[in-house]
């Protein structure tokens, strides 16, 4: 058995993440959406080096703890030796989250950027309200894809000269069509969310808004520019042209789509530097809802 994928990825999932919240946002949602004011014992499926439970714990209730579960041993590890430093009653499991067997012992069940990488997101969505207390509540932090691909503006040019959204859009519904695997779940889990029986349904979309400019201070330009590139913002294809395109082609697109999508990768990596005006929006989606027996 190879590595797994996402234990070779730490630094990416480290550096993606300040791309798509404002911490105060995630407080307001803590405070006064979800109205946590009693200690609460959370699970977090796929939770990497544990995102969400370094974000969320310090708004909790003291008392309040994470049972983070990842197949990634090198995530894992990561997670055990970042919370060791801080005051939190935690847990780490490690395994097959569609194997795993977990006790209904938890007041929220939550995830982030996970249910799109699964065949079977109403599977494990499931999972996750059967986990959990009556009266408690599933949380989901995922993204939509053709959203995040619509919302920027790169100071100086059209965003059709970047994305053809309609064949995109195609192309994603395709993708998940024969995988299973559907970045585009942000805006479905709602739906989801009502057919498992949940009440009191909600969808948010962070609030996060980047600005990258000329005009920042030095470091924080350095560091937002960084974070763009390495998140795979305006990266130049990664393969040769006939290569790229005839992946496409696999994938569903035709001779003319994939070329005039190469091209358009290639323009906006070479249009895009660390002197741009841009401003780009993430849009997750977070959608909640109460488990009732």
């Amino acid at each position: 058995m190879g590595e797994y994928y996402w234990d070779t990825q730490i630094e990416y999932l480290r550096n993606s993440r300040d791309l798509f919240y404002n911490d105060d946002y995630i407080e307001f949602l803590v405070r006064m959406v979800w109205k946590i004011e009693a200690p609460v014992h959370l699970i977090d499926f796929g939770c990497g080096y544990g995102y969400l439970g370094l974000k969320l714990l310090p708004l909790l209730p003291e008392g309040s703890t994470y049972t983070g579960v990842d197949l990634g041993g090198k995530l894992l590890e990561e997670a055990r030796e970042l919370f060791a430093k801080l005051p939190y009653k935690t847990e780490f499991l490690q395994g097959d989250i569609q194997e795993i067997e977990l006790e209904r012992k938890y007041d929220l069940a939550i995830c982030h950027a996970f249910l799109l990488h699964v065949p079977n997101p109403m599977e494990i969505l499931k999972k996750m309200k059967d986990c959990v207390f009556d009266t408690g509540k599933v949380i989901t932090f995922e993204p939509h894809w053709i959203a995040n691909a619509s919302n920027f503006y790169l100071h100086g040019h059209e965003q059709s000269e970047f994305y053809q959204l309609g064949f995109l859009q195609k192309l994603y519904e395709q993708d998940a069509a024969r995988s299973g695997k559907d970045g585009n779940i942000g805006m479905k889990i709602p739906v989801y969310l009502s057919q498992l029986g949940l009440n009191n349904i909600e969808c948010r979309v962070s609030d996060k808004v980047n600005f990258l400019h000329p005009h920042m201070e030095a470091d924080s330009q350095n560091k937002l520019y960084t974070r763009l590139v390495e998140s795979g913002y305006a990266t130049a294809p990664g393969e040769e042209r006939d290569v790229f395109i005839r992946g496409l082609i696999e994938r569903g697109a035709s001779q003319e789509e994939a070329a005039i999508q190469y091209e358009n990768e290639l323009l906006l990596s070479k249009a895009f530097h660390m002197e741009s005006y841009l401003t780009y929006a993430s849009n997750m989606k977070i959608t909640f809802g109460t488990v009732v027996r």
